[in-house]
């Protein structure tokens, strides 16, 4: 491959795989969430703060990912 194909496609390697784990951690936080929710009506409130907050956490280490693609791609 030539020098430019590559240039193009580092950026996209680096988000798509720097968006997996986060994508995936977020679905099994949000199925478990639920679950918990439907053991335990009650404490809905709590859990889903603390759902959200976690997933802020998780969607953070996309947006590192996503920085970094960026870089690769104008630096």
């Amino acid at each position: 491959m030539d020098v430019e194909a590559m240039r193009a496609l580092a950026p996209a390697i680096a988000i798509a795989i720097g968006a997996i784990g986060p994508g995936i951690g977020i679905g099994i936080l949000g199925g478990k969430a639920m679950e918990a929710i439907g053991r335990n009506p009650e404490a809905a409130g709590e859990i889903r703060t603390n759902m959200i907050l976690a997933i802020a956490f998780a969607e953070a280490i996309a947006i590192y990912a996503l920085v970094v693609a960026l870089i690769i791609k104008f630096v």
